[in-house]
């Protein structure tokens, strides 16, 4: 793992409980901690869950973005997280991840393995992380600077929200009936606040997990994590491949992986109540 040298920043962070089982959840890109919004009601109170926004999303700090991105890589939001951690005063805790959030977990894994307990990953951007092409990389420029795009493009990440004819149609998505007053309000709440993410984020973050693709480094380090852990990917998933999952539960030891019908990409909006329950089942099982 390339070495960090960029200072950490000061994340904003919400947290929840103030039990004695401390859980680190790390959003995915384009997002921010609020996306653990649903999940966080149904944890008991024993669950001290501590929701970070990155550097460059909801109201963490945003620097200017290096001419590379090089200030917002994976390894530096890594940094951010484990500067958290040591400002709470956080010896060892587990990790909640979702989408890209694993990725940095992977570095934070390999570079303080004995910090970490149990793993909840929720479709995760695995170690080999994610190819792009240019015009994918330039959609996100897109999603940035036209609010319609932005939303169909949200919405396919929480895609059993809405009804599929209208996913990808050129047209507005529309809620499904079943879709509750709660998932609907937080998914204009997480709209919204792509509205203020730094280039860093829109443009910097697939730059990097293409990289991290091309280089195959951590993939080939995945024997090396070795911590307890779950994947949960919901079989309508149209962001990560289930090639992806099923190499990670094959080469990480310790890893299982549950696939979840009609649920895509964000069980943790989708099916809140269901991934908390899949979570506290999870960390109570005697695995370490």
């Amino acid at each position: 793992m390339a070495p960090v040298t960029t200072a950490p920043v000061s994340l904003h962070y919400r947290e929840e409980g103030g039990g004695t089982t401390p859980v680190l959840f790390i959003h995915g890109n384009l997002g921010c901690g609020d996306w653990v919004d649903l999940v966080a009601r149904e944890l008991p109170s024993s669950v001290r869950l501590i929701a970070p926004d990155w550097r460059g999303c909801g109201d963490s700090p945003k620097p200017e973005p290096a001419p590379d991105y090089a200030n917002y890589g994976m390894a530096v939001h890594a940094a951010d997280m484990l500067a958290l951690l040591d400002r709470l005063e956080i010896g060892r805790c587990h990790l909640f991840t979702h989408s890209t959030g694993d990725l940095i977990a992977t570095h934070m894994l390999l570079a303080e393995p004995e910090r970490f307990g149990r793993i909840f990953s929720l479709s995760p951007v695995g170690p080999m992380g994610l190819p792009f092409a240019q015009s994918q990389l330039d959609g996100f420029r897109v999603m940035r600077d036209d609010m319609d795009v932005a939303r169909m493009g949200l919405a396919t990440a929480v895609s059993s929200l809405f009804e599929p004819e209208s996913l990808g149609s050129g047209g507005q998505p529309r809620f499904r009936a079943e879709t509750s007053a709660d998932q609907r309000t937080l998914f204009e709440h997480l709209l919204g606040r792509t509205r203020v993410l730094s280039d860093g984020v829109w443009l910097g973050t697939p730059y990097h997990l293409d990289q991290t693709y091309r280089s195959g480094q951590l993939r080939r380090r995945q024997a090396e994590l070795t911590h307890p852990r779950r994947i949960v990917r919901g079989r309508e998933d149209a962001w990560i491949p289930l090639a992806d999952v099923e190499e990670m539960a094959e080469c990480m030891p310790g890893c299982e992986l549950q696939l979840i019908d009609g649920i895509g990409h964000s069980m943790n909006v989708e099916a809140p109540e269901a991934c908390a329950a899949s979570l506290l089942e999870f960390l109570t099982l005697d695995r370490d």
